[in-house]
């Protein structure tokens, strides 16, 4: 590589996040925090929630701190997702993974579905704030937003959308929704079938990495391994793909016997796509 990169990473976790700038020159790699901030979920309409508008304050608040970058790219917690509407507004602020609007929901969906075969199927530790979990509620508990809703975007697909508009669903982070096949990636269409949750309103599956848009200023809009915990794997000093491939063997051989049983939670990695 030739020539100097300048990206910019958001890292969200559940109470704060922060802004890293991080500069490639073809040979080192240097970088610097530049904006930290809280995240503070709020109680609204009954919910525990994300308070978005605030963390997209705190989003254009680090791209003018920055200045110029190539790229740009968000990671955060799994689970949390945002609906929206027909038009591609956001219908209400996401619901935080700790609410309790769960509560009983995994219960009542292993009556349709036994918790061997929802892990077999899909790698992930049954924990009453997985996605489908939540998506349950919704139906059940919101049944005006389920109606209206035509689009669900995850945490860190839905800040690429509010800043240039693309709707797409990163692999990564779908992996924590209890939805995804854990061997293919591919959203699992038995599961969405035995709970009547309708393929459509999953965008674009991409691989981390895929460039997804960009902003007025040029700037590259990335995919990125959306997860925070894949992408501190993506990090790792180890050889391409080697986390990737043993977990995708150990898998095979696991996930429905052992591994269910000790609750081991797989995920699509960076480097499976």
């Amino acid at each position: 590589m030739s020539g100097k990169t300048t990206v910019l990473a958001f890292d969200f976790g559940a109470s704060s996040g922060r802004a890293v700038k991080a500069v490639y020159d073809g040979a080192a790699l240097s970088y610097e925090e530049v904006h930290r901030f809280e995240n503070c979920p709020r109680e609204k309409d009954g919910r525990l929630r994300w308070d978005f508008s605030a963390l997209m304050d705190e989003v254009r608040t680090g791209l003018g701190k920055a200045g110029a970058v190539d790229s740009i790219g968000f990671d955060t917690w799994g689970v949390d997702f945002g609906l929206l509407g027909k038009n591609g507004t956001l219908l209400e602020d996401p619901v935080h993974y700790r609410d309790g609007r769960t509560a009983g929901m995994v219960e009542q969906a292993l009556r349709t579905m036994d918790a061997r075969t929802l892990y077999g199927a899909t790698g992930n530790q049954i924990m009453a704030i997985n996605t489908l979990f939540q998506l349950l509620a919704v139906k059940e508990q919101a049944p005006e937003v389920w109606r209206r809703a035509k689009r669900l975007l995850f945490m860190p697909d839905l800040f690429i959308h509010a800043l240039c508009g693309a709707q797409v669903c990163e692999r990564t982070i779908a992996s924590t929704s209890q939805m995804q096949d854990a061997r293919t990636g591919a959203w699992d269409r038995d599961v969405l079938a035995a709970y009547r949750i309708p393929e459509r309103m999953f965008a674009l599956s991409v691989p981390s990495g895929t460039v997804v848009g960009a902003l007025e200023n040029g700037a590259k809009v990335v995919a990125v391994a959306g997860h925070d915990t894949q992408c501190a794997v993506a990090a790792l000093p180890t050889p391409v793909g080697h986390g990737a491939c043993w977990g995708a063997s150990w898998t095979r051989r696991c996930s429905r016997k052992r591994a269910c049983g000790w609750a081991f939670p797989t995920n699509w990695g960076p480097m499976a796509a």
